[in-house]
């Protein structure tokens, strides 16, 4: 620590830096078009903040990655401390999470649950199901092994314990991540026997309340997709999801493909979400141009200034809900995932994007100073990744060490301290809907 910031202070004394100029973005339109910043005129620079990003783009260009294709905005309250190409779309990789995020909260609440229905087509007799079984998808995107185990015990309450006929998946359903409802089906058709549990299933089983039955329902057919569910089904039990907020944490802590798809399909699709949050975050459009909900592939772009815009329109939504960012993103120093290895400042609260030639970093960083530092950084080039986390990393450790460590932590980047994945398996979001 003491090398780097002994690095800073002879970069800040140095008579003649040879840096790269920051490239400042035309403020009219954002001042015109984003009314919670109608107060900005003209950005406000940190020099400080403004020498350390220098430095980050001259280490970068030492590295073969020109200034030309990095983007970094930092800004507390209404400031703009750094722009550089901050209005400029860039590819986002995952970042695109974050608007994915931010619709999902406004179009379901964070205490929302996702449904999935359990219905037979047949009468129950002696335990046994003279039909098939029906799995009515709700976009349930963290339905796991435990939540499996959970469901095959509610359908014993239910009287279910054996099915003549198929297993039969329609709607939106998705098993460990794999949305293919055929191989969906199939790990549910294990998970309800314990003949045909494997390892994995067995050590989820192990995670859960001591003492849970194991499950016992031995489905006999195949397993079937179908668009529409049949006219006529007895419902067996609805299985609700964990609530949204939890659900978005998990998303987040491990930048889940499968969950944040399946949440932007739900809303509407990329389009929309593209669409919701430039609004939501009042952004310009063509700041965000999204082509999914995950941040696959080069064609999701997203500007640093609106990415970091988009935090703040989270942070502002969860405030007024008791809430706060650090309920829906990773926290480093508490949370794993995607945050393994890094050396960003402790307490600071990120989201992470990785593809081959993309590195980003987006998220807010408390501060004794300045207060909430919201940021954004794009590194795009070929090479080693590894390269650009710890140039991200020496970035904020530098500004940290000027604007020092808040103490105690501000309440609002604190989390609430849900159950989060305690929540796994639940029983309590089972409900039985017929006497067994």
């Amino acid at each position: 620590m003491l090398d780097i910031f002994a690095g800073l202070l002879s970069f800040f004394l140095s008579p003649t830096p040879r840096v790269e100029a920051l490239h400042s973005a035309d403020w009219s339109p954002w001042v015109k078009d984003a009314t919670w910043v109608q107060s900005i005129v003209a950005p406000s620079p940190d020099p400080l903040a403004e020498a350390a990003v220098e430095q980050h783009l001259n280490a970068l260009k030492g590295l073969g990655h020109p200034a030309t294709k990095q983007g970094v905005w930092m800004q507390t309250g209404s400031q703009v401390l750094v722009d550089h190409q901050g209005s400029l779309p860039l590819s986002a990789a995952s970042l695109t999470k974050m608007a994915t995020t931010l619709v999902a909260l406004h179009q379901w609440g964070p205490n929302h649950q996702f449904e999935t229905l359990i219905s037979a087509t047949g009468p129950i007799e002696a335990g046994v199901v003279q039909g098939d079984l029906i799995v009515q998808g709700g976009s349930d995107p963290f339905f796991v092994w435990e939540e499996a185990i959970a469901l095959g015990n509610a359908l014993n309450q239910a009287g279910v314990r054996q099915v003549t006929g198929n297993l039969i998946i329609t709607g939106s359903f998705a098993m460990n991540f794999e949305p293919d409802p055929i191989q969906a089906g199939t790990f549910l058709k294990q998970a309800l026997n314990p003949g045909l549990w494997s390892a994995e299933i067995a050590t989820a089983y192990q995670q859960l309340t001591p003492n849970l039955p194991r499950p016992q329902v031995i489905i006999n057919g195949t397993v079937q997709a179908v668009p529409l569910a049949p006219a006529s089904t007895t419902p067996l039990v609805r299985h609700l999801s964990m609530p949204l907020v939890d659900l978005l944490k998990a998303m987040n802590i491990y930048s889940n493909n499968v969950m944040a798809q399946m949440l932007a399909d739900a809303a509407g699709g990329a389009a929309v979400v593209a669409q919701r949050s430039a609004a939501l975050s009042q952004m310009p459009a063509a700041e965000i141009q999204l082509i999914n909900g995950s941040g696959l592939g080069m064609g999701n772009r997203i500007s640093p200034r609106a990415a970091a815009a988009i935090l703040i329109a989270t942070q502002r939504y969860l405030q007024a809900r008791d809430l706060s960012i650090a309920d829906v993103y990773p926290i480093i120093g508490q949370d794993g995932g995607t945050l393994q290895w890094r050396e960003t400042p402790p307490a600071t609260i990120v989201k992470t994007g990785t593809l081959d030639e993309v590195s980003a970093l987006a998220g807010v960083m408390p501060t004794r100073d300045r207060g909430l530092v919201w940021f954004t950084i794009v590194n795009l080039g070929a090479g080693e990744l590894g390269d650009f986390h710890r140039q991200q990393d020496m970035l904020l450790q530098r500004l940290q060490q000027v604007w020092g460590t808040p103490n105690p932590l501000p309440p609002s980047v604190q989390s609430s301290n849900r159950e989060g994945f305690k929540r796994l398996g639940a029983t309590n979001r089972n409900q039985v809907l017929v006497q067994g």
